[in-house]
């Protein structure tokens, strides 16, 4: 169990090289384009959650994440033992949350940098963290729909 705490610490550790890196060498609002009118670095702050929602809510937000990373904790040790791909993305939304509660603890806001226009849609911008919490979130999700199926098969192989 070990090796997927320390996943999550690399996600952490990078969040926040990330973040320290775009906080001193980019002002608040700088923009550099990487790829054309497609992906660009932004140095941005969000006081809320996704989508800019619950703006300056840090108490919430302090509460909700600590509640979560507890039960990240004990879903890790009582469930995610039989299964690698789950361990490994509930690692990535431990990982996830904790880079975001350590600039929410520290910085009152989260740092975001990751800036794509997708087929002329601006997509909000982003940053590592966020990036684990959602690949984590998917991997969940299609796991859980994978063994659900064999449940299913086996259910229907015994009637």
């Amino acid at each position: 169990m070990v090796i997927y705490y320390i996943l999550a610490l690399f996600v952490v550790v990078i969040d926040q090289l990330s973040k320290w890196i775009v906080v001193n060498m980019m002002e608040l609002g700088e923009q550099i384009t990487v790829i054309g009118n497609f992906f660009n670095l932004t140095s941005h702050r969000n006081s809320g959650a996704a989508w800019g929602i619950l703006q300056g809510k840090m108490g919430f937000f302090y509460v909700i994440t600590v509640i979560v990373v507890i039960g990240l904790i004990y879903f890790m040790q009582k469930h995610a033992r039989e299964s690698k791909p789950l361990a490994i993305a509930i690692s990535l939304i431990l990982g996830g949350a904790i880079g975001n509660f350590i600039d929410r603890l520290f910085r009152k806001e989260v740092v975001d940098f990751f800036d794509f226009n997708i087929l002329g849609y601006d997509y909000p911008i982003f940053n590592i963290a966020d990036s684990s919490l959602v690949v984590g979130v998917i991997l969940v999700l299609i796991i859980t729909i994978i063994d659900e199926r064999k449940e299913k098969r086996k259910y229907d192989a015994k009637v």
